[in-house]
């Protein structure tokens, strides 16, 4: 008979706040027994469980997935801005000058050196 699973099961439902709970379960869980076990979806009834909002270590995993002993379980909200219109807004922002790889030059260099 295999070992009991040591998993950790984190949520973070707001920026700096964090949650995290380990369990032990049977060998042959899967990320939808450890999301169970956890009581989190009675506890948070907006947590988005479904499909590319979990993981394990920072990976997308499906829910049927087989857990690892010391895996840790991952429930991600989901974005507010895209990341990528973000950084194009900052960059309009700071301006071209400002922003960037070679933004610190030495007096003198030639530009992106």
């Amino acid at each position: 008979m295999s070992a009991p699973l040591q998993v950790v099961v984190a949520y973070s439902p707001a920026p700096r706040e964090v949650h995290e709970i380990t369990l032990t379960l049977p060998a042959g869980s899967t990320v939808r027994d450890a999301l169970q076990a956890s009581g989190w979806i009675e506890q948070f009834p907006d947590l988005p469980v479904e499909p590319g909002s979990v993981g394990v270590w920072g990976r997308k995993a499906p829910p049927d997935q087989l857990l690892r002993d010391r895996d840790r379980v991952e429930i991600w909200r989901p974005l507010r801005v895209d990341p990528k219109l973000a950084r194009r807004q900052r960059f309009g922002q700071q301006g071209a000058r400002t922003a960037g790889l070679f933004a610190k030059r030495r007096p003198g260099a030639k530009p992106g050196y």
